[in-house]
């Protein structure tokens, strides 16, 4: 035999598949496998088709027939020893497929709140850089100097708003329920700006914002925007319009006579004739 026959002959290691009869027919010992790890024998769907791993090392898979795995395949791994006759069960997984419903990534919790999430009871998680938030005041170290700051000047709290924070709630606020654009606003007949139940806020907020205090409107006790209203404002009326059920006219009877019997007569007492004294002598 010369070299070039020899290299054209096929090699071995395409052969490798033909030795792993033993595991790529042990087919039923798959399915037995996996409908042990299922709930139900009837789980486990059709036989999808076996990859060779490894050396005595082959994979089956089988569908997944449970509701909610659509594109899942049960994967059962079986291997043999050297020069052995037998399967043997290695593992058996349920693995998702190229077209598999998966859930969405896992997010911490404290990253997947949202607002209006939170409930009583809840509690935030701290966080040191929010980027909403600037140091209050800086501390000086100084008893005395930190006693005047935190009691004359009112700066107790350690963070405030930052600029960033301020502008967020202020878009957010515009642009919500209670901005200029609700339907409640737009067949408004006035602004909040000149209803005398507003409550303006102060500082760079104020500008744009105030909050309700008329207990008769929707957005009592919540911040408005200037610019929004509603039908309870201090300053409009209803105008006077008839009623939607108007009297009916009167019926009158004209087929049918009542007879109404008159009142008796009284006639007056006469009055008693005064009697006179006798003259005295």
């Amino acid at each position: 035999m010369t070299a070039a026959e020899a290299s054209a002959r096929p090699r071995r290691a395409a052969t490798r598949p033909l030795k792993e009869t033993v595991l790529v027919g042990a087919v039923e010992l798959a399915r037995a496998a996996a409908a042990e790890v299922a709930e139900s024998p009837s789980d486990v769907g059709e036989h999808l088709g076996t990859v060779v791993d490894g050396e005595r090392l082959v994979s089956h898979r089988f569908a997944a027939a449970m509701k909610g795995y659509q594109g899942w395949s049960w994967v059962v791994t079986l291997a043999r020893v050297p020069r052995g006759r037998s399967a043997t069960v290695c593992e058996v997984e349920l693995l998702p497929g190229d077209g598999a419903i998966l859930a969405p990534q896992w997010l911490p919790w404290s990253e997947r709140l949202r607002p209006g999430d939170i409930g009583p009871g809840d509690v935030l998680p701290f966080k040191a850089d929010d980027p909403r938030l600037e140091p209050g005041f800086t501390p000086t170290g100084d008893p005395e100097v930190d006693g005047v700051a935190i009691e004359e000047l009112a700066l107790a709290r350690q963070r405030v708003l930052s600029p960033k924070g301020r502008d967020e709630a202020a878009q957010r606020w515009y642009r919500g329920q209670r901005g200029p654009t609700s339907a409640g606003a737009v067949a408004s007949p006035a602004e909040c700006l000149s209803c005398g139940f507003l409550i303006p806020l102060s500082g760079p907020l104020g500008q744009l914002f105030g909050v309700c205090a008329n207990e008769w409107s929707p957005d009592d006790g919540k911040v408005v925007s200037l610019d929004h209203g509603c039908g309870a404002h201090s300053e409009t009326d209803v105008d006077p319009a008839p009623t939607d059920w108007p009297a009916p006219d009167p019926l009158i009877d004209e087929t049918t006579l009542e007879l109404v019997p008159p009142a008796p007569v009284v006639e007056p007492t006469p009055a008693a004739e005064p009697v006179e004294a006798p003259e005295a002598e």
